[in-house]
């Protein structure tokens, strides 16, 4: 696989959104790392969830290295990919009670946020390979059952939805970001999701 223009904007805008602004990924060994991840077919949603288990790991330390390069993510890429793999693995009969009983009240006392959740979970455990001809169309029925979840994960978190929105808007335009660009958007959505998703504890990987 390559990885498109618009993705490597991606990246680097997310390096910037999390580095508080750190210049972009200049170095050639960070353009080597790159091309390791785009040679090994490592989709791009993983390598940013990678980049930010990186970073919220790196605020918990109370004295954080303060040379940080894309090779740094490698570890957590690995781990990346290996969880999809083994989602993948798990089939139908994966286990999300276990998982749902960790979601935050009250959206986990919500029947139709439960719901939403297990329809996710079979959808995206069901997933075809990369291969076969039906893996673009279960990617969408995937992504649309996982955006349905965060509707619900969003409008039970109220006039508090505002408060994380407005600083959000903060963060992007800290990191250069120019408002209703592709990056931008791009950058929101994936985001957004994280922030709703950590407000009620949501189990969602790549969130």
């Amino acid at each position: 696989m390559s990885y498109s223009r618009e993705e490597k904007d991606w990246l680097e805008r997310e390096w910037a959104f999390r580095a508080w602004g750190r210049a972009g990924l200049l170095s050639t060994d960070d353009y080597r790392q790159v091309l390791a991840w785009e040679a090994g077919g490592v989709p791009m949603d993983l390598v940013v969830a990678a980049l930010n288990a990186f970073f919220d790991r790196r605020e918990k330390r109370e004295k954080p290295r303060t040379f940080v390069a894309l090779k740094h993510l490698d570890r957590d890429v690995v781990k990346a990919v290996k969880l999809r793999e083994a989602v993948v693995r798990a089939g139908p009969g994966l286990d999300t009670h276990r998982d749902w009983a960790k979601v935050k009240a009250p959206l986990r006392d919500d029947p139709a946020a439960k719901s939403a959740f297990e329809t996710w979970q079979r959808v995206q455990a069901s997933a075809p390979s990369p291969e076969s001809a039906g893996y673009l169309a279960h990617h969408d029925q995937e992504r649309e059952a996982r955006a349905a979840l965060l509707v619900l994960a969003e409008a039970a978190l109220g006039p508090s939805a505002q408060v994380l929105r407005g600083e959000l808007h903060q963060r992007l335009e800290a990191a250069d970001m120019k408002e209703g660009s592709l990056v931008w958007k791009r950058a929101w959505n994936h985001h957004w999701a994280r922030l709703v998703a950590a407000a009620w504890a949501l189990p969602l990987e790549g969130a």
